[in-house]
């Protein structure tokens, strides 16, 4: 994982999704919410830089998922169903498997950029010693409930990102666009 910076609010997101889906929330208390905010998917892409907000590895927009941080299964958390600022971009898989964990996964607001660094050639995610020491145990319940620690999904995706600069098609500029991490474990190594 890695800091981002929460994005502006599109212009017309009050309209359609705010007052459309709360509006629709009041009529019908007791169903399972309408889908409002995939309007605004790539938009939550491209603010995002269409990378996974939680594996930080670049998908397309028609692959991501629209992640409420605090899940929308939860009636504590309905007022914040059509809210902006719950919306995280994330992969299909990490969305399921973050279900309804909300605050017990570190949120990616929060995190520290220098939190988590892969380790070449494993390609595997490990804590960094500058995670607070308050947020250890949370910070490795996120990348066990994730799977992005040493799942075999998340090691061959990221062992395909760093083929691909291996074998110089893709430079350190490109691999910075599509997996962060894995560029600055590129920088470390080259250091």
């Amino acid at each position: 994982m890695m800091q981002f910076t929460p994005p502006p609010e599109p212009a017309n997101f009050e309209e359609k999704v705010r007052k459309a889906g709360n509006n629709w929330l009041v009529k019908n208390p007791d169903t399972k919410p309408k889908d409002f905010w995939s309007s605004f998917k790539s938009e939550l892409a491209k603010c995002f830089q269409n990378l996974c907000s939680y594996s930080v590895m670049y998908i397309p927009s028609q692959m991501g998922t629209v992640d409420h941080y605090l899940s929308k299964s939860k009636a504590e958390n309905r007022h914040l169903i059509y809210e902006w600022k719950n919306y995280r971009y994330a992969l299909q898989r990490v969305n399921s498997c973050k279900g309804t964990y909300d605050r017990q996964i570190l949120d990616p607001f929060e995190v520290e950029d220098n939190w988590f660094e892969i380790i070449l050639p494993s390609c595997q995610l490990i804590l960094t010693d500058t995670v607070p020491a308050g947020d250890r145990d949370r910070a490795q319940f996120t990348i066990k409930q994730l799977q992005l620690q040493n799942s075999e999904w998340v090691i061959e995706q990221r062992q395909e990102w760093y083929r691909m600069y291996l074998e110089n098609e893709l430079n350190l500029e490109g691999l910075e666009k599509k997996a962060p991490l894995i560029a600055r474990a590129v920088r470390k190594q080259l250091n």
